[in-house]
């Protein structure tokens, strides 16, 4: 089976969707997972991590918040979960922009789970068992603007656009049982089955991930923009202002687990290829 991936929308029933997933599939469902994960290596309560994402931070918590460290930690976490349960069978990721991370993997099938605004207002109202429709209507709000800016933030993507995604499932009119049966049908054609091919896709993207990651978490690497570039094993890395700085960043991606090669350019269409393995 692919992996699938869901969007995360308040209201939408799309939490439903994926838990029925999971059970008819025999797959995990994962989503606090990686906010456990997050917490630990930005070294913030999971609660700060939840407020970034939902819209509900204060001024400190977004002052004292690194939304660059957020963004590649969470790409590394993804496409590592994506890539560990590829070898398990598959999974179903709710949220975290997994549709758009995982969008250039070819079995990975993503889904938009969707509603109107009022339909899932009324729906939230009775799942929180208040009668405060302005209270809960503010706190929908809140949460569609934040994911909103995170994700033209972090993607460049409107992410509401039906064509970011291999199917839309509006839950006025389709239930969740239907949606599952939808979503399992395209699941289990021969576009979205895993192939040599699709799986080194998701491997190159994880390795640059990681790559990032580390970059990111060593002192000398920490605050400067390099691209990382993955294939079969071999990383390329471009964007540094000098050699040095370059030499740096190819001493820490020569460490990252799994890379085999690392190759720099200073100057576009200029290749320098030090031999570290």
């Amino acid at each position: 089976m692919p992996i699938i991936a869901i969007t995360r929308e308040m209201g939408s029933l799309g939490k439903d969707v994926a838990a029925a997933l999971g059970d008819e599939l025999g797959l995990p469902v994962i989503y606090h997972e990686v906010i456990d994960h997050l917490a630990d290596r930005m070294r913030v309560r999971k609660s700060h991590v939840i407020r970034l994402l939902d819209g509900s931070a204060g001024l400190l918590e977004r002052l004292t918040a690194d939304e660059t460290s957020l963004s590649i930690f969470t790409a590394d976490e993804i496409y590592g979960l994506a890539a560990s349960c590829a070898n398990k069978g598959g999974a179903v990721i709710r949220g975290w922009g997994a549709t758009h991370l995982l969008r250039e993997v070819p079995h990975v099938l993503s889904v938009r789970v969707c509603a109107p605004f009022e339909l899932r207002k009324q729906r939230m109202m009775k799942r929180l068992g208040t009668h405060d429709e302005d209270g809960v209507a503010e706190e929908i709000r809140i949460n569609d603007e934040a994911h909103t800016a995170i994700m033209r933030r972090h993607f460049g993507v409107q992410w509401t656009e039906p064509e970011h995604y291999d199917i839309v499932l509006n839950t006025k009119r389709v239930s969740v049982g239907e949606c599952v049966a939808e979503v399992l049908a395209l699941a289990r054609g021969a576009q979205f089955g895993e192939t040599e091919t699709s799986r080194q896709k998701l491997d190159d993207l994880a390795l640059a991930a990681r790559v990032r990651a580390a970059l990111r978490r060593a002192p000398e690497t920490r605050d400067a923009l390099v691209q990382v570039a993955s294939q079969t094993g071999r990383i390329t890395l471009s964007g540094a202002s000098s050699t040095d700085e370059m030499l740096a960043f190819v001493e820490v991606a020569s460490a990252v687990p799994g890379v085999r090669d690392v190759a720099y350019r200073t100057n576009p269409g200029d290749e320098v290829r030090p031999r570290f393995h």
